[in-house]
């Protein structure tokens, strides 16, 4: 896997790992908890196993360098506007866009690509400020998200294509106050991520998500929440982790750098979710316990909701051959997982549903 440089130093975005600053910014407000999509995930077309890389800058600078991250024969390329590339405290309007969506079509209601907010609302509830500053960051953030273009190769039905897209295709304030300061906004989102809300490809982000200061530590914990999930540990080399974080440092700085958050989790255990320890080159992730999977997910019961009925065994067999490679027991609770944080109810027929997940499951990722 190779990646183009990134402007902004790591160094600099974690020189305060653990001094007298608290890792976490203050909770400015009280908010409900979110819905997050993995974009990655979100491929249009189905094909997600080629985009799972990052696409936000971890810089705090202006950002105007392409960058081009390949695998085997697939390909990720995203493109910035004048402005530089979208951050990673840019993809906070996504994940606000996509907890209205998917609280409203739980809710039963019809949803489309277009969300209309309250910029106090959004700003209040992704923990940021509400003054000036917040408003004009906002204005700031919609308009690299406009500008920033992706382009990919996928594979569907045996083709490959190129798809080229935005994160968002449109942005406008629809009412501001006589001080110029935005009222309301209206944001279209692309086909790309509006796919995965219509596909349920959404995550539970915990709420402290907001609150970490650093860059680096919110792109470790996407990471985290959508490979470790729900299990206990997950495992990943530095040097793919670093990819996957779209770090531009040195593999040696990089080390160095999250040596720095584990020894800050170690003392503040500020990290949502997960702990993390690093083994040589190789990083371990730890469930917390705060996303541990429920009693009723390890043993599942009938009339238990959405984590029963229990599923028959030539079932977990025949998933051994759909998904060759895979632990089915784990693709379970992947899969119950999955549809309870999409708020999902049981099918009719649970067997049949599974043996399907199991099938894009392989499909998209392949052996382990």
């Amino acid at each position: 896997m190779t990646q183009g440089s990134t402007s902004g130093s790591d160094a600099e975005r974690l020189k305060e790992h653990h001094g007298s600053r608290a890792p976490l910014l203050p909770d400015r407000h009280p908010t409900q908890d979110f819905f997050v999509c993995d974009i990655f995930d979100a491929a249009p077309k189905g094909d997600m196993a080629s985009m799972e890389h990052p696409i936000f800058s971890l810089s705090t600078k202006p950002d105007r360098r392409q960058r081009r991250y390949e695998m085997k024969d697939r390909f990720v390329e995203i493109t910035p506007s004048v402005l530089g590339l979208a951050t990673i405290h840019d993809r906070d309007i996504l994940i606000y866009c996509i907890s209205q969506l998917i609280a409203a079509a739980n809710d039963g209601q019809e949803i489309s690509s277009k969300v209309r907010f309250k910029a106090y609302d959004l700003l209040t509830a992704t923990n940021r400020m509400t003054n000036g500053q917040g408003y004009d960051g906002l204005k700031s953030a919609l308009e690299r998200l406009r500008g920033t273009t992706i382009s990919t190769n996928i594979v569907t039905g045996g083709e490959e294509q190129l798809d080229v897209f935005g994160l968002i295709d449109r942005a406008k304030i629809v009412r501001q106050t006589r001080e110029g300061r935005m009222q309301e906004v209206e944001v279209e989102l692309s086909e790309w991520v509006f796919n995965a809300i219509r596909s349920n490809e959404v995550l539970t982000l915990h709420r402290d998500y907001f609150r970490l200061r650093k860059p680096l530590e919110r792109r470790i914990y996407e990471i985290a929440r959508k490979h470790c999930g729900v299990k206990l540990e997950w495992r990943i080399g530095l040097a793919l982790l670093q990819s996957k974080c779209g770090s531009s440092s040195s593999l040696r700085e990089f080390k160095r750098l999250l040596q720095g958050i584990v020894q800050a989790d170690m003392e503040h255990n500020h990290l949502p979710d997960y702990q993390i320890r690093l083994e040589g080159d190789l990083v371990v992730f730890t469930n917390k316990g705060t996303m541990l999977p429920k009693e009723e997910v390890l043993a599942p019961s009938p009339g238990a909701g959405l984590t029963g009925p229990s599923l028959m065994a030539f079932t977990m067999e025949e998933a051994k051959v759909v998904a060759p490679g895979w632990d089915v027991y784990m693709l379970e609770q992947e899969w119950r997982a999955w549809m309870d944080d999409g708020g999902l109810e049981m099918p009719r027929d649970p067997d049949k549903a599974f043996l399907g997940f199991c099938r894009r499951w392989f499909e998209k990722r392949g052996r382990p």
